[in-house]
């Protein structure tokens, strides 16, 4: 398991800045990191990317800043290592992509959306000599971008949760899943994934502490027949759900 000195995952800023000298531009007087700062926070989780868990991680301009230890927390709450999975909407990063397969020898295949994203991941898959297999979604879910017939251990996606359109960090495309509480696109992926699940099959998806979101979305997998669980769990001061449903 990746860890840091201290037996904790994190990195202190001393070590991050070591890596990155450019983040001695972004402390205070206290030598703290100004994490409102969009370069700051690149720089910083780069740092954690390749100090703990060996990635190379270039981010796009406008994407949003992923944190590599929610992603590989959330990861270990479903992969046990060696599963053949598919995440759906991979980002600019392709980090869980590239965890799954590093970190748990996965067989991985990730889609993605977005054009400039797309070229993103892929530069990230190649800087790091991963085997993921990208796919251009061009708007589908499953269905209409992965081959039929295809058949996987887990299904992951940390998808889109706004009902609208916001101002924020995110993008439209990022940001916005749809219906009354946002649930639309996680709903479609289930529904979705029935058919691309081997028996026993999970659907894994990342999702923020946004109790409506998470029970409409397990209303209708406990609907479709899965089994569902949700794993509530603490990244720094903010709280993220694995909510994971079992075909």
């Amino acid at each position: 398991m990746p860890t840091w000195k201290d037996g904790k995952l994190g990195l202190p800023v001393r070590e991050a800045v070591k890596l990155f000298p450019e983040l001695k531009n972004y402390l205070n007087e206290r030598g703290r990191l100004d994490f409102s700062n969009r370069k700051a926070r690149i720089l910083y989780n780069k740092a954690i990317a390749k100090a703990i868990f060996g990635l190379d991680i270039e981010y796009h301009p406008r994407g949003l800043v992923t944190t590599p230890v929610s992603r590989y927390i959330f990861l270990k709450t479903f992969l046990r290592g060696g599963e053949g999975v598919l995440e759906i909407g991979t980002g600019h990063t392709a980090m869980m992509a590239l965890m799954a397969e590093k970190l748990f020898n996965c067989d991985v295949i990730a889609t993605e959306l977005d054009e400039e994203f797309f070229e993103y991941a892929k530069g990230n898959i190649e800087r790091n000599r991963a085997k993921v297999k990208l796919i251009k979604s061009n708007g589908g879910i499953i269905h209409g971008v992965v081959p039929e017939g295809e058949r996987f251990d887990v299904i992951f996606s940390a998808p889109p949760y706004y009902g609208r359109p916001t101002r924020g960090v995110l993008t439209e495309r990022e940001g916005v899943g749809g219906g009354e509480h946002g649930e639309a696109f996680s709903v479609r992926l289930i529904e979705e994934a029935l058919e691309y699940l081997k028996s026993g099959g999970k659907v894994a998806l990342f999702l923020p502490d946004k109790k409506p979101l998470i029970a409409a979305i397990t209303e209708r997998g406990e609907e479709l027949g899965y089994s569902v669980r949700d794993v509530r769990f603490k990244v720094g001061t903010r709280w993220r759900h694995s909510l994971i449903l079992e075909k």
